[in-house]
């Protein structure tokens, strides 16, 4: 094993969160905001990138670091190492309702693709990096834009996704379209594009987007119901504008003024 083996428990439905047990010196790495708590003896220390290790020097902590930029992350991730003599516990929670998918690196031949924004935290020694899809229509119109994340190593990683989750395993040749913001995360051997939706009357009044995913075999995918964008763009839609007075959201304003005097 080149990662730190760490053992875990996750918490709770659909607010969840991953309690990590860490044995002396064992370090886990997880991006910035998603700490929770962390029992005495557990130092954090701030680093450039994913601190692999697989670069040496300045030069390689900055390359590191920048192909996170790539992906819209932060330039920095958070290590936890346990400095004390027994087991201690650092936990991590999902930003927003969903749940978190522990993946086994060594068992997934050692690499998987996900969304950009779905690394939560892993074992020390789990690359941190970046995917480009190799056909341009997917990186224009994929709804995840056209540099994705990889995970790399034999160690631990936790994912999170929205909604519900789902596991779906592809047999050679099998293919699965699925709407492009579902699409959480797929082993490196699954062949991903995107499809035009048929028909005009369909693309333009369906309301479902342009277009799909479509996904070929042989591998395994996980498949979200509730992408963080369309929760957002509900919100969104259901927010109060300048004040009206025809929505929920206008009479609850307009109750708050008046009690307070206004």
């Amino acid at each position: 094993m080149n990662n730190h083996e760490i053992d875990y428990k996750i918490y709770g439905d659909d607010m969840q969160f991953v309690e990590i047990e860490l044995d002396p010196q064992e370090t886990v790495v997880a991006e910035a905001g998603g700490f929770m708590m962390m029992e005495d003896d557990i130092h954090m220390e701030t680093i450039f990138g994913d601190g692999s290790g697989s670069g040496s020097g300045l030069m390689g902590k900055l390359f590191s670091a920048g192909k996170r930029v790539l992906t819209g992350e932060s330039l920095f991730m958070t290590t936890f190492t346990n400095q004390g003599k027994g087991i201690r516990r650092v936990s991590f929670a999902s930003p927003y309702p969903g749940k978190i998918i522990p993946m086994d690196l060594s068992e997934l031949n050692g690499k998987i693709i996900c969304q950009k924004d779905a690394f939560l935290a892993a074992a020390k020694g789990v690359t941190v990096g970046i995917e480009f899809q190799r056909k341009i229509g997917a990186g224009f119109f994929g709804g995840e834009g056209f540099i994705m994340q990889k995970l790399e190593g034999d160690g631990m990683a936790f994912v999170h996704a929205g909604g519900t989750i789902i596991k779906k395993e592809l047999l050679p040749g099998q293919t699965l379209r699925v709407d492009t913001g579902c699409l959480v995360a797929m082993t490196s051997n699954v062949s991903y594009d995107i499809e035009f939706v048929k028909g005009v009357k369909t693309a333009l009044f369906g309301g479902e987007g342009l277009f799909f995913a479509t996904l070929r075999g042989p591998g395994s995918i996980w498949i979200q119901s509730l992408p963080f964008s369309r929760l957002a763009s509900r919100v969104f839609a259901a927010a109060p504008r300048n004040g009206g007075a025809k929505d929920e959201g206008s009479i609850a304003r307009g109750l708050f003024d008046l009690f307070n005097g206004d």
